[in-house]
Formats: C-alpha cells, sequence, structure tokens
C-alpha cells in the first residue's frame, strides 16, 4: 500500500501534466486537434454572423421589392452596390434585361432563358458562399475521433513498453500512461462533437438561404415574363 502511493503520488495527473508527460506522437495529435478545435469554433461564429446577416438583408430587400416600387428605380438604387443574395439575383436579371432591351431583343423565349440564366448564375455563385468552409467541419468532424483514437494507440503502445521495460503491473504505475492516452480520444471527441452539430445546423441554414433564393428566382422570372410579352408583344405585331 504504501508504494502504491508513492508511485500514485509521483504522477500528476492533471490534464496538463498529462499533455506533458505524453509522447511526441501523441502531443503531435493532441496540438493538431486543438488546432482543429479552434478553427471549428472560428468558422461557427463566421457562420453564426454571415446567416444572421444574410437574413437580415433577404428580408430587407423582400421588403422593399414587394412594397410597389418601381422595377427600374429599384435597379437604378442597386446597380451601383456591391449587393449579396436576393439583391444580387435582381441586379443580374434587370441588367441582362435591359441590355436585351437595348439591343433590340426579339425572342420571348431567349430573353427569358438569359434572365433565368443570369439568376442561376448568381444564386450558384450565392449558394457557394453560403455552403463555404462547412467541408471543413465535416471533415473534423468525421476524422478527428479517428485522429484522436490514433494517438491513443501510440500511447498505450508506449505506456506498454513501459510497463514491460520496469516488468511492473501495478495500477498505480500503468494509471498515468494510460489517461495520457486516452487524453487524445477526449480531445478528438472536443473537436469532433461541435464540428458535427455545427455542420448539420448550417448546412440546414444554408439550404433555406438556397431555397428563399429559388423561390424568389422563380417569382421574380414570373414578373419579368410578363413584362416581356407586354413589351415584344406590340413589337411583333408592327412587324
Amino acid at each position: 500500500m504504501e508504494e502504491v502511493g508513492l508511485a500514485a503520488a509521483a504522477h500528476d495527473v492533471s490534464l496538463w501534466a498529462l499533455f506533458m508527460q505524453a509522447g511526441f506522437v501523441v502531443k503531435l495529435v493532441m496540438l493538431g486537434l486543438l488546432a482543429a478545435s479552434v478553427w471549428t469554433w472560428a468558422i461557427v461564429i463566421d457562420k453564426f454572423m454571415s446567416y444572421s446577416r444574410a437574413r437580415r438583408q433577404f428580408d430587407q430587400f423582400e421588403q422593399v421589392f414587394w412594397s410597389g416600387q418601381s422595377l427600374e428605380e429599384l435597379y437604378r438604387t442597386l446597380a451601383e452596390r456591391n449587393n449579396t443574395g436576393l439583391a444580387a439575383m435582381f441586379v443580374a436579371a434587370m441588367r441582362e434585361w435591359k441590355k436585351s432591351f437595348e439591343r433590340g431583343a426579339r425572342s420571348p423565349i431567349g430573353l427569358q432563358m438569359r434572365i433565368d440564366r443570369a439568376m442561376d448564375v448568381t444564386m450558384a455563385r450565392e449558394s457557394e458562399t453560403f455552403e463555404g468552409r462547412l467541408a471543413s467541419l465535416a471533415t473534423i468532424g468525421s476524422a478527428a475521433p479517428f485522429v484522436g483514437l490514433f494517438g491513443t494507440v501510440i500511447g498505450i503502445m508506449t505506456s506498454f513498453q513501459a510497463i514491460a521495460g520496469s516488468k511492473s503491473t501495478n495500477l498505480a504505475v500503468v494509471a498515468p500512461g494510460i489517461a495520457e492516452a486516452l487524453l487524445a480520444t477526449a480531445i478528438g471527441l472536443v473537436a469532433a462533437i461541435p464540428a458535427v452539430i455545427a455542420y448539420n445546423k448550417f448546412s440546414g441554414e444554408a439550404g433555406k438561404l438556397t431555397a428563399r433564393m429559388e423561390g424568389f428566382a422563380d417569382e421574380f422570372s414570373a414578373i419579368l415574363s410578363r413584362q416581356i410579352d407586354e413589351k415584344l408583344q406590340p413589337r411583333q405585331a408592327a412587324q
């Protein structure tokens, strides 16, 4: 009993002490996982702020768009700005609309296709922005537990080698080495769990924003389609 007490006292089992006592490979694994955890929280904070800002911008634009203001006036207001989201889609569609009529557009179908394509390209670019860095969260969430397990395996192998060298299976001798190894798995889970939760959360948010853009594209395309008919039918009748 006295030997067990002395052996236990010789080992500090605080987290910092376990990290400092770990081998080089296990330390490298732990530092990598800690860096991944910091990167995860940086992405979480950035995405939370950017999605909140995007929702506010969507709401503000839709309020102005459906307020009854003329499309030309709204286009002149937004044309010189650095637009994102719905405003960027609106400006892209109106720019294509104006260019086509300035060049004497004759085919309603061709004009409608060009406007839809302009909105699709803008929507794809905005969706890519919303989904940016989500792949990093998915990678961390799926890989971090296995990286931590790798560190644990290396740590346990080192502990067993030390046990074989000391020829002692005393629990007080074995426990610190095992604890050092298991710390790598714990850090892996600390990095992985928030990453998985954040990925699922923000993937849903990105999907909702993309769905709002798709809905606006359909509604605005219908509005422009009616105006195309109104503008081109008299021209075609005159010819």
